[in-house]
This record gives C-alpha cells, sequence and structure tokens, in this order.
C-alpha cells in the first residue's frame, strides 16, 4: 500500500516532526510553506566570528541580510548612533626592548609579513597603538635609561642624554610599522627615572627627587624631541608606569601628590613653554586605586595639564574607569597594560575573560585606549629582564620565525580591524543577563557600523540587533565573540 504523509505536527520549542499513514484513498497533505521574513532585504552584514574551541579563528562567515523591520523574539539589542560617545584612539600592545628584539630578528622576508599581519587592516589585524616604555623595563635585554652616569656622579644639563639603545631595535621595528600604519598611535611611559636622580640611587625602585623635577621634565622632552628627529610622534606620555609598584627591576615610586606636583609645577609648564602637544596621561596603575587619580585631578593645577587617566587591570575591577569619568568626564581614559601568561592557558576562558574586562569593558567604560603588553615574545616567554618569567606576548616567535598567533592576537582582533581610530562608540542597550550576551558598537568615520558581541553563556545563541527601522538576526556559539560590519 503506498503511504502518503498524512499531518505534520511541530513540536513547540521540540524540533520533532511528527507523521501517520494514510490508504490511497484519503487526501494527501502538503508541508506547509515556511514563512517568509517579514520585510524586504535592505543590506547585508558582514561577520567574523572565534569560538573558545578554536575551531573558527577571526573566520569569515556567511553575510547577514539586513530586513526593513524589526520585528523579533529573540534577544535583542538597540542600537542608536545619534548617541555618541568616547572617541577611539586605537588598540594593540607595548613594543618593549624584548618584543623589537624578537622581531627585529627575524629574516626579512618573515619579519615583513608579521608586521603586515599586526598592523594592515586590509590583509591582516590592523593594530593602530603602541606603547613603548622610555628606557628599559622588565622586558628590555638590559638595564638603562637615556641619560646614565657614573654611581656618585649627576647630569643636571643631560649633556649625556643618548636615545642610542633604542636605535637598535626599537626605532627600526617601529619605523618598519609605520610604513604600513602611518596614522599609527604612539604613548610612552618611563618605568624609571636615571639612577641618579632617584632616593635609592638605583634603577629598582625609589622616589624621584624633588630638587630634580626640572631636570626630569626637560628629560621628557629631549626624549620627545629626540623621536620627532627620527620622524616618530609621541602622542602622549605618562609620567610614570604603576607609579605604587618597587621592583627588582626598572621601577619608580611616585604618590599621588608627588605625581601632581611634578605635573603642575614641572612637566607640564615645560610641555607648555615648548609648544608639545604631546599629552600627558596620569596614573598608569591598576583599577584597584581610583583614588589616586582623582587625587591628581582635584588638583586645580595640575588638572589644566592632564589629558586623560590611564588605567592597568592586574587588580581591582574595570567599573573604576566608569567612576573615574563620572568624576571628571571631560577628561580621556586610556586602557594600557595586561597581560596574558602561562598562568592562564584555557583559550575559551582567556577569549572570554579579554572581552569582558579588557576590550567590552574597557570601552563600555570610556577608555579610548585597549593595549596588552608584549606585542612579541620568544618561546621562552622573553628575553626578560628581571620581571615576569612565563607572561605572554600577543604573538611568540620561535628561534627559527615561526609564529604563534595566540588569544590576545584574536581578542584585538575582532575590534582593531573593524574599529578604527576616530571611530565612537555609539549607544546599544544591553541583552538580557539571562542570556550571556555582552556587545559594544562603534561608527566609523566611513559611517560603517560596527558590533562585536560576546557569548559568555554555555550554548549557543541567536540574537537580533535593531537600528532605527532595520534589523538582522545572528547565532552565535557558545564561549564565542563575533564582529560583524555594515554600511
Amino acid at each position: 500500500m503506498q503511504l502518503y504523509l498524512k499531518k505534520y505536527v511541530l513540536a513547540a520549542g521540540l524540533g520533532i516532526l511528527s507523521f501517520s499513514c494514510a490508504t490511497e484513498d484519503e487526501p494527501t497533505y502538503a508541508p506547509p510553506e515556511q514563512p517568509a521574513p517579514v520585510g524586504e532585504v535592505v543590506g547585508q552584514a558582514r561577520v567574523w566570528t572565534t569560538t573558545g574551541t578554536g575551531s573558527k579563528l577571526l573566520s569569515r562567515q556567511d553575510d547577514l541580510d539586513i530586513y526593513d523591520n524589526i520585528e523579533s523574539d529573540h534577544p535583542t539589542t538597540n542600537l542608536d548612533v545619534s548617541q555618541q560617545y568616547q572617541e577611539i584612539e586605537g588598540f594593540g600592545a607595548a613594543l618593549t626592548g624584548s618584543s623589537a628584539y624578537v622581531i627585529n630578528r627575524m629574516d626579512a622576508n618573515q619579519k615583513n609579513a608579521l608586521l603586515s599581519d599586526l598592523f594592515d587592516p586590509e590583509n591582516g589585524i590592523g593594530l593602530s597603538y603602541l606603547r613603548l616604555t622610555m628606557g628599559a623595563s622588565d622586558f628590555s635585554l638590559s638595564d638603562f635609561t637615556y641619560d646614565d652616569v657614573p654611581q656618585g656622579q649627576q647630569d643636571p644639563d643631560l649633556s649625556e642624554f643618548s636615545i642610542a639603545e633604542d636605535e637598535k631595535h626599537v626605532i627600526p621595528v617601529l619605523k618598519d610599522i609605520m610604513a604600513i600604519s602611518p596614522e599609527l598611535g604612539i604613548m610612552a611611559s618611563p618605568w624609571s627615572a636615571p639612577a641618579w636622580m632617584k632616593t635609592s640611587q638605583s634603577l629598582y625602585g625609589g622616589s624621584l627627587q624633588e630638587k630634580w623635577y626640572d631636570t626630569y621634565a626637560d628629560y621628557f622632552v629631549k626624549y620627545i624631541k629626540a623621536y620627532q628627529a627620527q620622524g616618530i610622534e609621541i602622542d602622549a606620555i605618562t609620567p610614570q608606569n604603576e607609579p605604587l609598584h618597587e621592583a627588582g627591576y626598572p621601577s619608580m615610586r611616585m604618590e599621588a601628590d608627588a605625581q601632581a606636583n611634578f605635573i603642575k609645577n614641572s612637566l607640564g609648564p615645560v610641555f607648555q613653554q615648548q609648544g608639545l602637544s604631546t599629552k600627558i596621561i596620569a596614573y598608569d596603575h591598576n583599577f584597584d586605586e581610583p583614588g589616586y587619580p582623582l587625587r591628581i585631578l582635584a588638583d586645580e593645577q595640575a588638572y589644566k595639564y592632564v589629558d586623560g587617566i590611564a588605567f592597568h587591570a592586574y587588580a581591582g575591577n574595570v567599573s573604576a574607569m566608569g567612576a573615574v569619568h563620572e568624576a571628571f568626564p571631560e577628561k580621556g581614559l586610556y586602557f594600557t597594560e595586561i597581560s596574558g601568561g602561562e598562568w592562564a592557558t584555557d583559550f575559551s576562558e582567556n577569549l572570554s575573560w579579554n572581552m569582558r574586562n579588557i576590550l567590552i569593558g574597557t570601552t563600555k567604560n570610556w577608555s579610548k585606549t585597549a593595549l596588552f603588553w608584549n606585542l612579541a615574545l620568544n618561546e621562552n616567554f622573553g628575553p626578560t629582564n628581571n620581571g615576569c618569567q612565563d607572561c605572554r606576548g600577543v604573538v611568540t616567535i620561535s628561534g627559527s620565525g615561526e609564529i604563534d598567533k595566540n588569544v590576545e592576537y584574536y581578542s584585538l582582533a575582532h575590534f582593531s580591524k573593524f574599529v578604527r581610530p576616530g571611530a565612537y562608540r555609539i549607544s546599544s542597550t544591553e541583552f538580557e543577563s539571562n542570556t550571556g550576551l555582552q556587545n559594544v558598537a562603534f561608527q566609523n568615520t566611513d559611517g560603517s557600523l560596527v558590533l562585536v558581541v560576546l557569548n559568555d553563556s554555555g550554548s549557543a545563541k541567536s540574537f537580533t540587533v535593531i537600528n532605527g527601522e532595520e534589523s538582522y538576526t545572528s547565532n552565535l556559539e557558545a564561549k564565542a565573540v563575533q564582529t560583524i560590519i555594515w554600511e
């Protein structure tokens, strides 16, 4: 007996199709047509995805249709391009002495390919901002500043000032990068003043003696002008990296009142006298001490010279950036350092953590930048200079020049390739808290819109994005991140 499909019942939410049999003399039933999407397709959105499993790594997905309707049964976020927040200056990492060394020793073809991959927005991930160390850090080949003299001597006229150490690796690599990305943003931070200026008379720990404040301000001017002579503009400086931390590598304590005094009495005035447009960014330390930058900005004389505040993420919560913004909304905020390392090797957890805290987290809390620590390190997590022994670079370069792209690479890529300098963060409503979905949105100078979504839950999620009278719907695997860009 020939069988005919008699009825179709799609069990709600279970996806179970049931049917029964009929004889030839019974009428036949055709399956119901799937309803066409309501509205007309008015465009497409391009999609890139990275999954926590690593099955997709900044992988281009099928384009999404954009419809001229806003109907959806999925979790939604509403965009409002009329509400613009902070301007984005860039995403990147630190070109430490160690990073420059491992890059500069590569074969020329390998080096060019790597730098193109890192800094070209079309053929690579378009990193757009770098942080430099003024003198040695814990990731340099040796200890040095730009004005080192024998123990017991001083150089008040800075006659021994020289950036010769930077000319070995940092400046050549930086010039190669700028050939690819001429609009690169650059921030510089010292780990220590010259030993002869410090209470410790050592590059390790101690603080800057007040009698050398003016001389140290001149040291910054000489550094900026020396780099200008090399064709490199330093967009911003911080007076001190991690001013509340002293260590057995170049470091220097600088309390909030001391930093305010240095800025208002020496650094700010000399920058003004010299006609330097380099921004002064205060603090440059962890989320857990927001009272430090608030104290500086409360000083009326220091306030007028300070362009913004920089933060690290080794302690505290990213919401500290938002708290400083609430108190001083006219000042810029910058996220300038976090490192991955062998203490956390789970790709999926690291991807989610980076998105929650460093990329979505900082930009939603008004940051203009999001920078990781070392741009590149070797397979032994170095070279190191008495500091972290198991920190991870954005990329790892083996002795033979092979490249491992670490989770920091893909985390940055979801922003740096698509959200270009000059973009503004725009309003995007939060998804329902029980979905595990987080997002942030931007508009580039060319008018294109960018949405980055993290699915921090344990299951795949569909979600709808509404922009005015238009919408699209996407699906995102568990523990995955997606960047969507459309005109």
